[in-house]
């Protein structure tokens, strides 16, 4: 029983009207996503900059607070302080409404993402199709800000954006389809449940795609093209300030913790973990993920945006499905007996593809004309 259902129970129990019964625990669940997320959110800025202070052999944020701990509110207070200005000629609804969509399907993804046995609000028999429904309407928001901000260099980088999304999307999906094909359920407690051993040793060709994929759509390094300042005016958002911006700025970290979410959920058991409460090990799970982001992107350079999309459909999406169609006969071929057994093949096909892959594969070199 989902913490929606326990609480839709103890108020019929108590006797309270219908409209009740149904309205209260949604919003108290659209509360406990906003607390849950925005601190995380806090604490994930921190951390970033704290963890990329080390990776530079540098300080990082230590004056505001011990450690530096409330640098991320300051940060937000300066952030909504600033003026919002909005260009005359640019569309004001849309610019307005803009940030709302990115941010608020971001919120949503959380109702289906457990951090417990049972600890999730919605138990969707689709979670996964959910997922992949909901996470694609940030796109339409990336391209309403970059149209109404009325800024042709705004435009060009939020078309740049769709681009990039579109296409990594695509192996992304495919290589969640290989979990929901070993796990013969689309719903994220059953997944969870269905890992006896976690997916990332069963199918670490799956994770690593999912990996990459999740960073170009999360706008993280190597791929974070659409905010670098030496590119296309910083992005599609250049002409939002103050809360707008800030809500573009959440909506970064925010996809971030969904994803981290969502990879420790298909690829390392969830909640699932000795000794310690599961929430606790599903949070050290996301850190652990979270930790790994920003040590990548201390550490690779930049691509170049036909690198960029040249990865994505040379690359990623011809070993996603070769991974799928490995699975696939596995599934078929393979008792679930043989698990071990399955490891050590799926290993081994994923460093002899990469391997081999690699050397026929190449980014490209030289100028660009765009």
């Amino acid at each position: 029983m989902t913490l929606l259902e326990q609480f839709q129970l103890l108020l019929k129990n108590a006797n309270w009207p219908d409209w009740a019964v149904y309205l209260t625990p949604a919003i108290a669940g659209i509360l406990l996503i906003l607390v849950f997320v925005l601190t995380i959110i806090i604490v994930f800025i921190w951390w970033e900059r704290r963890l990329l202070g080390r990776f530079q052999l540098r300080t990082g944020p230590n004056r505001c607070g011990p450690e530096g701990i409330f640098q991320p509110i300051a940060t937000a207070i300066k952030i909504l302080l600033k003026e919002d200005i909005v260009p005359d000629k640019a569309d004001k609804l849309l610019h307005f409404v803009a940030p709302i969509i990115v941010f608020v399907p971001i919120l949503m993804l959380f109702a289906v993402i457990p951090v417990g046995e049972g600890a999730i609000l919605v138990d969707l028999n689709i979670g996964i199709i959910y997922i992949i429904a909901i996470s694609s309407i940030s796109v339409i928001g990336i391209f309403m800000a970059s149209w109404a901000s009325n800024n042709k260099y705004s435009l060009i980088a939020g078309m740049r954006a769709i681009a990039q999304m579109v296409s990594y999307e695509l192996p992304v999906v495919l290589s969640i389809v290989g979990v929901a094909l070993v796990a013969g359920s689309f719903s994220m407690l059953k997944i969870v449940e269905a890992q006896g051993i976690p997916y990332i040793l069963q199918q670490p060709l799956g994770f690593i795609i999912f990996f990459l994929g999740a960073l170009a759509e999360m706008n993280r390094s190597p791929f974070d093209l659409l905010e670098a300042d030496s590119e296309i005016v910083a992005g599609y958002h250049i002409e939002y300030s103050g809360m707008k911006f800030a809500m573009f700025y959440l909506g970064e970290y925010g996809i971030v913790l969904a994803y981290a979410g969502i990879m420790a959920t298909l690829f390392l058991g969830g909640w699932q973990g000795p000794l310690l409460p599961p929430i606790v090990w599903f949070l050290i799970k996301v850190v652990i993920i979270f930790s790994f982001i920003i040590w990548m992107r201390a550490t690779l350079p930049r691509l170049r945006v036909d690198q960029l999309m040249s990865f994505a459909w040379k690359f990623l999406l011809p070993m996603a499905v070769i991974n799928l169609v490995i699975i696939a006969v596995e599934v078929l071929v393979l008792p679930l007996s043989m698990q071990w057994l399955i490891i050590i093949l799926n290993f081994g096909f994923a460093a002899a593809l990469i391997l081999l892959w690699s050397k026929l594969f190449t980014l490209g070199g030289g100028r660009v004309e765009v």
